[in-house]
């Protein structure tokens, strides 16, 4: 663990909590990290919303919160993830680590690091694996959802657009879906990912490329 830890930016006095960080709860054992997720979760949402009211302190709470909702999603999580190289450490059954896996390992480590070191510990680990993530955010961004819809609400015959599950296929925890997404007035356009809010944001964004809108 100990070159884990470097990676980390810490050293754990309790290495149990790491440990536990990293383990799957497809390993069947009876200290997964499904509760480190949760908290972690909450963590990292306090040090972010911290982080970008300082970097953006002319932004609308709405704004705000977009930013937070691109750096707390999933997709976000598992590259910071994959950059501080929890991947080889991770305990796994019956699955190779995906983004979901790796996602909620990287949660867990936040817990654990909150736990056994307080939030200073957590904020290191990140501000170093999210600040290219921070750097990468534009001053008014929207996700592929969002801006689909502030478009359909803008037309002469608002609509909203709809959203269906066509595929879902693998193990629970390790599923893929494909979503289908309708605009009236145009062909459907599908979307594939990890998770059903993966698979819609794919489904948009396709959409959004065929109706020729470019996106924010």
């Amino acid at each position: 663990m100990s070159d884990l830890e470097s990676r980390l930016g810490y050293t754990f006095r309790n290495r149990d909590l790491l440990t536990r960080a990293l383990t799957h709860s497809s390993a069947n054992t009876i200290a997964s990290n499904e509760r480190l997720e949760f908290l972690g979760d909450r963590v990292l949402g306090l040090v972010v919303a911290e982080k970008l009211s300082a970097e953006f302190p002319n932004d609308p709470e709405g704004a705000l919160s977009i930013k937070l909702h691109a750096l707390a999603r999933r997709e976000a999580c598992a590259k910071a993830g994959e950059a501080a190289g929890l991947g080889p450490h991770l305990t796994v059954s019956g699955a190779r680590p995906n983004t979901q896996i790796l996602a909620d390992a990287c949660e867990a480590v936040i817990a654990a690091l909150y736990l056994d070191g307080g939030l200073d510990a957590a904020r290191g680990f990140i501000e170093r694996y999210w600040s290219e993530q921070v750097a990468a955010l534009g001053n008014d961004m929207r996700d592929a959802k969002t801006a689909l819809q502030e478009w359909s609400q803008g037309k002469e015959s608002p609509s909203s657009p709809s959203y269906r599950i066509v595929r879902r296929e693998g193990p629970d925890h390790a599923p893929r879906f494909e979503v289908e997404v309708r605009v009236i007035g145009h062909d459907p356009e599908t979307g594939e990912g990890g998770s059903k809010r993966e698979a819609e944001q794919n489904a948009a964004r396709k959409m959004l490329e065929t109706l020729g809108l470019s996106r924010i």
